[in-house]
């Protein structure tokens, strides 16, 4: 009888454990810390890359979740001031994930937004040549917007101020990106 108490206990533990964990993410295309394959790197020039978005998903979004937010920045582009390279958004939660490729243009539930160079689309990792590996944050952030809400042509920075009553919680990977 005791074995069993302590059963329940922990496992009603471990439960309590994952809901108070809120909400995750993960992705396919690299793990927090590793290295971008230069799949998704850029495609001008000589970036390397094939210019693929990466797969992103996500769990535990908080109650009252209606929508989330995709966004990679590169905290170390322009000198330290960083680089947009993907603004996506009006996503439906429940989907839990954008495939690889999806969320490159708008369309099939998805917004795109203007990256750095004011294009609605995804756009690659393209350090230059030499620099020590750039850092891209991929954050996924949970809002309690309904998907559609927001307008189009929305850059990182309209988006900030669009979501600063309706964001929930957010979560970041980051992965490196060389040339």
């Amino acid at each position: 009888m005791t074995s069993r108490i302590v059963y329940v206990a922990v496992a009603a533990l471990s439960v309590a454990r994952a809901a108070d964990a809120g909400m995750s993410i993960s992705s396919t295309a690299m793990q927090d810390g590793g290295v971008m394959p230069s799949l998704f790197g850029g495609t001008a020039g000589a970036c390397g890359g094939r210019g693929i978005s990466p797969q992103i998903s996500w769990s535990h979004v908080p109650a009252g979740t209606r929508s989330v937010v995709v966004l990679l920045w590169d905290i170390d582009g322009a000198n330290g001031l960083g680089v947009s390279h993907w603004v996506a958004y009006n996503i439906d939660a429940a989907r839990g994930e954008l495939k690889q490729g999806e969320g490159q243009v708008d369309g099939a539930g998805v917004t795109v937004g203007l990256n750095q160079k004011a294009a609605p689309a995804y756009m690659g990792p393209c350090p230059p040549v030499g620099d020590v590996a750039h850092h891209y944050v991929l954050t996924v952030i949970a809002t309690d917007l309904a998907p559609g809400t927001l307008g189009p042509a929305l850059d990182r920075n309209a988006l900030w101020r669009a979501l600063q009553v309706h964001a929930l919680q957010a979560q970041s990977i980051v992965g490196r990106y060389a040339r």
